[in-house]
């Protein structure tokens, strides 16, 4: 049993000071407001761990390096190929290692890894053909991190046209053979989890849509949607009707669904959404970074959609950015303040049910023992309510995590890789002067 005093902790019926969370292994078994002090003391104020509901790990590469000609989507896409050429099993558990690890400091305890990096150079397969997906759950495993691996089908270079270069890496011929490949991993360790994803309405053929989704009964199952509006106007060409409704059409959405983006939907899609009970995923920092457009997240919750957060291309990993974006984007949109209040940000920021680990995301006993603490004694946090610190803080602001009961970040000092910063400078560089 392990002890922890937090200064003050957000609960499930909000912030309370002195609290005493004590753990059995990775569970939280008792939780004492107004206690004395014992045990771990943690000075700030404690939160659930952030769930990362959407990762390309191989995109934290491309930080800072999609600038050139002004840095438009097609410049950061070709840069996207050159880079997914370059890495092998070897390499992207180095790069993966370091990314998970700068998550971790970030306050997040789980992420949703949407992988479709699939095969070797022109698609050819490696003797294990889940030699990257084994590669992504060992860099998991030693940064810390719980992983679910959201296999991605990846059938398609756009609506009638086919994987052609970089992207004969991400195919598996067809949904059939992406199911067999998927089917057979097995990842090792307890921290990893299986789901599947969709790439998106223009990488999986509509007839093959229901066979992803046949498989991925009772697991998550992610997809792109209607992340800008080319691919809004490319599926009414192809099909006539929005994505959103192609998707449901063919048993995609449902309640183990997450949409990632969901920014351009019309008010159908947002209804149709509700009433399946699929979440949205929304991931402002790269949403911002790659000119998507701000998604209609206070609609999409008022019509019953559960909303939730990611990182995406990691262009920021800061749960704190993300979860602050979602209220401020929304004013920026609707030109009004107060969308959303601490709760429903908080909710979205720890909602790891999302990625398949229900049993995680909530202070109390029997969830899963994750707790990140925030100084509120820095110069962005000086001075501001507990709570507020959802908008003030920062992930440099971020000083312990526990996650899973295992206490991985201690005093802003990762405790199972030494300089997380410096093993993804030398394998970035690396990448690059490949």
């Amino acid at each position: 049993m392990t002890t922890y005093w937090c200064e003050h902790a957000w609960l499930p019926g909000g912030v309370a000071d002195a609290v005493l969370v004590e753990t059995d292994g990775d569970t939280v078994t008792a939780v004492t407001p107004g206690a004395a002090r014992a045990g771990t003391v943690l000075s700030g104020l404690t939160v659930p761990g952030f769930a990362n509901g959407h990762s390309h790990a191989f995109h934290r590469a491309l930080r800072g390096r999609t600038h050139h000609e002004r840095g438009t989507f097609w410049t950061w896409r070709e840069r996207m190929y050159t880079l997914a050429q370059r890495l092998d099993p070897d390499s992207y558990y180095r790069l993966a290692r370091g990314v998970f690890a700068e998550m971790v400091c970030a306050g997040f305890t789980g992420v949703g890894e949407f992988h479709y990096l699939h095969h070797a150079a022109g698609g050819t397969r490696y003797a294990d053909p889940n030699a990257m997906s084994a590669a992504l759950v060992r860099a998991a495993a030693d940064a810390g991190i719980r992983i679910t691996l959201l296999d991605t089908c990846y059938l398609a270079g756009g609506f009638g046209a086919e994987l052609a270069g970089p992207q004969l890496r991400f195919g598996d011929g067809d949904a059939d053979r992406w199911a067999q490949r998927a089917g057979e991993f097995r990842p090792e360790g307890t921290h990893a989890r299986i789901g599947a994803a969709v790439h998106s309405v223009r990488a999986v053929p509509a007839e093959q849509l229901s066979t992803v989704a046949d498989w991925a009964a009772g697991r998550p199952l992610h997809v792109h949607l209607s992340e800008q509006r080319a691919e809004n106007a490319d599926c009414l060409a192809a099909h006539g009707r929005t994505p959103a409704t192609l998707l449901s059409e063919h048993g995609v959405l449902g309640e183990n669904t997450v949409a990632v983006h969901a920014t351009h939907l019309t008010d159908t899609d947002i209804g149709l959404l509700g009433r399946m009970r699929t979440r949205a995923c929304f991931c402002p920092t790269t949403e911002r970074d790659l000119g998507d457009g701000i998604g209609p997240a206070r609609a999409l919750a008022d019509a019953g959609v559960g909303l939730c957060l990611g990182t995406d291309s990691h262009a920021v990993v800061d749960a704190f950015a993300e979860t602050a974006a979602l209220e401020l984007d929304e004013r920026l949109a609707s030109e009004s303040r107060g969308r959303f209040d601490v709760a429903e940000l908080m909710a979205a920021a720890a909602d790891h049910a999302a990625i398949g680990w229900p049993e995680a995301g909530r202070i109390e006993p029997g969830a899963l023992a994750d707790l990140v603490t925030v100084d509120l004694a820095t110069p962005r946090t000086a001075g501001v309510e507990p709570a507020g610190a959802v908008f003030a803080a920062t992930a440099a602001d971020v000083t312990d995590v526990v996650a899973g009961g295992r206490r991985v970040v201690a005093d802003r000092v990762h405790q199972l890789m030494e300089r997380p910063e410096t093993v993804l400078a030398e394998e970035i560089e690396r990448l690059w002067q490949h």
